[in-house]
């Protein structure tokens, strides 16, 4: 358990929340591990088995105090607030922001600023880890290419320009994608991003991993607050999670960093995916089980927040960064630090 941003955040398996006196009490085996007073916080997020007296929902719901339960594996599942909620005024100003060009502009700069500077670290990582295995030299161009791309984005561009950074320095990063593969890269070779289907192995562990992280940020919307639906970047569409597209971006790498060790460790085969015969690839089950098991292992390691400087296990990362985007939006933060990993 940890609290951040005056949220709690409890993770411990077979938890139990309780109301002792002005505070929310811990227990876990019948014993009192933490006790926080309710007025230092903002909101309460319970992940898996993790139980809540019904005292305490009322208490918080009279001190509006958000409770938020999700499955162990960040999928949200419901939300205890009060009769009335600050959470309409936040809602109410995220759209008002999402019908103002400029501010959307503003916005989707910060997230591709994110996405591109995360992706560059990627390439840098494996030029300092394999660079005797790769071709340095075409990699070092995307660098330097994506450096470009980022140089363009501290400018004032307006959406559709925002939107052509991003495009390009997608395709950059990708054209080398194929050279950060150092093990069964005749099974696993990758020329371009295809989904819906993924036409070969990579694209299959990418769509899948994207996947997941796009339901824990749109979990972690939901527990802030948030409408997931209404973005910046990713402007409205019937049934598109248009923010949780937008916060993602900055998450993508995170997916690409963990596909590529899957591969070069060999934890995923060839035979792990059945290609059908329009050429769609899939996972089978027990590939999918190992990519599960990854990916919670991934989120469990513990990272220095960037700009909250404080260590949090990664799978925290998506409710902190909803969190500090509320802010930002309350007019707490003077703009949106989006995570740029080092």
């Amino acid at each position: 358990m940890k609290k951040h941003l005056n949220t709690l955040f409890v993770t411990t398996q077979g938890a139990y929340l309780a109301k002792d006196g002005e505070t929310v009490a811990v227990r876990i085996e019948k014993e009192v591990k933490l006790r926080i007073p309710v007025h230092t916080l903002d909101g309460i997020v319970c992940f898996g088995n993790v139980g809540c007296s019904p005292f305490l929902m009322g208490f918080c719901a009279e001190r509006d105090v958000a409770i938020s339960f999700l499955t162990e594996y960040g999928r949200f599942l419901a939300r205890v607030v009060g009769p009335v909620s600050g959470n309409v005024l936040l809602r109410r100003e995220q759209y008002r922001r999402a019908d103002d060009l400029a501010f959307s502009a503003q916005m989707a700069r910060a997230f591709v600023t994110g996405k591109v500077a995360n992706c560059r670290t990627v390439l840098q990582r494996v030029l300092r880890d394999h660079g005797d295995k790769i071709d340095t030299a075409a990699v070092e161009e995307s660098v330097n290419r994506l450096n470009t791309s980022l140089n363009r984005l501290q400018g004032e561009l307006d959406l559709d320009e925002t939107r052509g950074v991003e495009g390009d320095a997608a395709h950059v990063y990708f054209a080398v994608f194929d050279h950060l593969v150092i093990r069964n890269k005749e099974e696993f070779s990758f020329n371009q991003r295809s989904r819906r289907p993924p036409l070969d192995r990579i694209n299959c562990l990418l769509s899948f991993l994207y996947t997941l992280i796009l339901h824990d940020v749109r979990s972690a919307l939901e527990c802030t607050g948030l409408d997931p639906t209404v973005g910046f970047l990713h402007r409205d569409r019937p049934g598109r999670s248009g923010l949780a597209l937008d916060m993602m971006e900055e998450f993508r790498p995170v997916a690409d960093r963990l596909a590529l060790s899957l591969i070069n460790l060999g934890q995923v085969q060839a035979n792990d995916f059945v290609v059908s015969d329009g050429g769609g690839v899939r996972m089978k089950d027990d590939a999918r089980k190992t990519l599960l098991v990854a990916y919670q292992k991934r989120k469990q390691e513990v990272i220095q927040h960037p700009f909250l400087g404080e260590k949090m296990a990664l799978g925290l990362f998506f409710y902190t960064q909803a969190l500090l985007f509320a802010r930002f939006l309350r007019g707490d933060l003077d703009g949106y630090p989006p995570v740029i990993w080092r």
